[in-house]
This record gives C-alpha cells, structure tokens and sequence, in this order.
C-alpha cells in the first residue's frame, strides 16, 4: 500500500472527537421536555398567587366575625340592661300599686267605721252598739262594749238622735302593716234639748292591723260625736 492509499483510507474514519449536529428531531424533543419542566413551575406560581390573593380576604372574613361578635354581644347586654330596667320599674310600679291599694283599703274601714259610730238613735241603740264592735278584735270589741253601755245611760235621757256623712279619711302612718287612720265625719244631731238638728265634725282616730284580717284594733275620739258644735 502506498503512502497517499493510506491517507485516502484514514480520511474516510469519522473524527471521534467532532462532535455530531443534532437532528431536528432532537430539538423538537427537547422543547416538549422544557415545557413539561416548565408547565408545573407554572402551576405552583399560578397556585402560589392565587394563594397569597386569598390571604387579604381571609382576614377580612376574620375582622367581620370579630365586629359581629362585638355587636351581638353589645345587643345583649343592652337587651339585658333594658330587661333589668324594667322588671325593676315594673316592681316598682307594683309595689305602689299594691300600697296604694292597702292605703284605700284601710281608709275604707275606717270611714265607713266611723260613719256607723257617729249614727245612732237613742230608740235603737242595740242597732248601734252592734255597729259599734263590728270588724274590731276581740280585744277592743270587749272595750267597745263597756263603753257604749255606760254611752247608753246618757244617749238615752237626751233622747240623742244623729246621722253622720263621711267627709274624709287619711292614713297618717303605716307600721309594719298596722295602718292608723284619721278620719273625719259630719254629724247631724237632734236631742231633746235642741230638736233643730245642729252640725258638727267628728274627728276618729282608727288603728287597722292588715296583718290580722284587717281588724280594728283601735278606735279614738267616739266620744267627740257626742259634742256638737
């Protein structure tokens, strides 16, 4: 073999070290590889704004419920204020009401009890010395009949006859539920010494005890109808 034969032959062996193009192909290849590298990268941008952009309405959501939580219970407790406010004006309104009551009640008695002690007729006057012991304890019913028996022995020769008009009635104190009334009645009275009725006020002083059925306990100033003016 010759010289240039060799060199012809060696020509034709590819150089190793040069390195081969890349086919079209190849690229084609490695496009579609960055995309799928690039398409996830994509998705967790596109997942992490979407993430951060929810963040501001998460703590919107939470200041809401925050103020809403404070207004409900700011209208509960000025639910509850007015609540109080007015059970304790409506106990209140009832406690007068009911001292009112008590009040009328006892002046009642008493008006009415001094109206039937100050009318009396000397030709009947166990009508009124039953009138006289009517509501009364025990007590003052014993009193009360004593004295319109020793009553009786001066009504009678004065041949006394008078009826009475309730004029007022007025609770001076209240103890404890014991009621003192004063009252205050006029008084028509014709005798044997004045047949021309003349006018006079009685003035009774009446103790009520409403823990005790409303009894009389008490009874002062019988003794003023019997002064005329």
């Amino acid at each position: 073999m010759t010289i240039n034969a060799f060199k012809e032959q060696k020509t034709d062996i590819p150089d190793e070290t040069t390195p081969a193009e890349p086919k079209a192909h190849d690229s084609d290849e490695m496009s579609e590889a960055s995309r799928k590298v690039v398409g996830p990268l994509d998705g967790v941008s596109k997942d992490a704004d979407t993430g951060s952009g929810s963040q501001p309405r998460s703590v919107s959501l939470s200041l809401r419920s925050l103020v809403t939580g404070v207004v409900i219970v700011l209208l509960i407790a000025a639910v509850a204020t007015l609540g109080w406010l007015y059970i304790g004006a409506r106990d209140q309104l009832h406690a007068q009401a009911v001292q009112s009551a008590n009040d009328s009640h006892a002046e009642k008695i008493a008006l009415d009890y001094a109206v039937n002690a100050a009318t009396m007729d000397y030709k009947d006057l166990q009508t009124w010395k039953v009138k006289l012991v009517q509501g009364t304890s025990p007590e003052l019913n014993n009193k009360l009949t004593a004295a319109g028996t020793s009553m009786e022995q001066v009504l009678v020769p004065l041949q006394w006859s008078s009826s009475a008009r309730p004029l007022v009635a007025k609770v001076r104190s209240n103890t404890g539920g014991v009621y003192v009334v004063d009252c205050f009645v006029s008084v028509d009275t014709k005798t044997i010494q004045s047949p021309d009725p003349l006018q006079s006020t009685a003035t009774y002083s009446t103790t009520i005890d409403s823990n005790n059925n409303w009894l009389i306990t008490d009874v002062g100033g019988i003794g003023s109808a019997l002064q005329s003016k």
